[in-house]
């Protein structure tokens, strides 16, 4: 494996769980998950491949010169938002069976577990079964709609059991915008906003609520919106914490930034980011994540790859790291 695409997509569709979820489930009518109903490709406008089949998927895997890439949901990451308990168990593990033999047709294809944070205990579990019986290599969420942040103690168990089992937490949020936010009046605002500032939450959340000290060989990735935001937040929370660390965040024991600093935080980057040589002096190659975002509509492909490769401001060394090397140590496969 040279190069990883650390994150990719599966575009599942309702027909494709509904094979998987058990009775009452299956037998619903109309949409399985929420939505907001926003045309998000602009009437097929923006391009995308988000219909194409795995073996199509391969053959660009090949075009982008990609070795691996790891399988994220698309719609199913709304999972969170779910209001009834049982349902979000129930749909987190049929997505996890349905992943799971997506990947049995490709050995170079890697399957991400969703869980259902409404109950934590059942988390721990699914995680378990995700990874020891259906091979999945890592557990995935989004948190828009979760009523507490994932620095909860509530999500110890959570993360002590992927401690355990030597596998990351990946934090790759959605489009909306943090929980309760009406202001948005076009998707482009929406967009630009939403998963950006509901990763800083979150960010912010574990870090402040001392998940990186209770659980130092848990690494934990924040796809989907980039790296330059990292200096300017880490610098921002290292601020906060030297004049109220003690008092309002006594798990954090050390400086936010050297939590960053320390080896199992893990940054996707956007392949024309101007600051990524600012981010690699700020906190090394070695944290940073190739990403394709195929087949989405606001991906590059099939320039993913060569676009990093072809940067003249950024070493052979830290495009080896971030094409491959880091995504092997980020997913425990070396």
């Amino acid at each position: 494996m040279n190069i990883i695409d650390a994150d990719g997509h599966i575009v599942e569709t309702p027909s494709d769980l509904r094979k998987y979820l058990p009775p009452p489930y299956s037998k619903r009518t109309g949409a399985l998950l929420p939505s907001d109903g926003m045309d998000t490709n602009m009437g097929g406008t923006l391009g995308g491949m988000e219909h194409n089949d795995i073996p199509t998927r391969l053959k660009d895997m090949d075009k982008e010169g990609i070795d691996v890439s790891v399988l994220f949901p698309t719609s199913s990451f709304s999972v969170n938002s779910l209001i009834e308990r049982e349902y979000a168990v129930a749909y987190a593990r049929a997505y996890n069976d349905f992943v799971a033999d997506v990947c049995k047709q490709s050995p170079r294809l890697k399957g991400i577990a969703l869980v259902s944070l409404q109950d934590p205990k059942a988390a721990a579990e699914e995680a378990n079964r995700a990874v020891s019986k259906l091979g999945l290599v890592a557990i995935a969420v989004a948190t828009q709609g979760m009523k507490e942040h994932l620095g909860s103690q509530n999500f110890s168990t959570l993360y002590e059991e992927l401690q355990r089992l030597n596998v990351p937490l990946c934090v790759h949020n959605r489009r909306e915008g943090p929980a309760g936010d009406h202001r948005f009046d076009s998707f482009i605002y929406m967009h630009t906003i939403g998963r950006p500032v509901e990763t800083f939450i979150q960010f912010a959340g574990l870090i402040y609520g001392g998940v990186p000290e209770q659980f130092p060989k848990l690494r934990i990735a924040f796809l989907e919106c980039g790296v330059g935001w990292v200096p300017y937040w880490m610098e921002r929370m290292d601020e906060e914490w030297e004049k109220r660390g003690k008092i309002e965040a006594p798990r954090c024991k050390k400086k936010p930034s050297d939590y960053v600093k320390s080896g199992n935080l893990f940054f996707a980057l956007e392949p024309e980011e101007e600051t990524v040589p600012y981010v690699i002096e700020r906190i090394g190659a070695d944290k940073i994540l190739f990403a394709s975002d195929y087949p989405h509509w606001d991906g590059i492909f099939p320039h993913v790859v060569s676009t990093i490769r072809g940067r003249k401001d950024i070493s052979d060394d830290a495009k080896t790291q971030i094409l491959g090397q880091n995504a092997k140590r980020f997913y425990g496969w070396q």
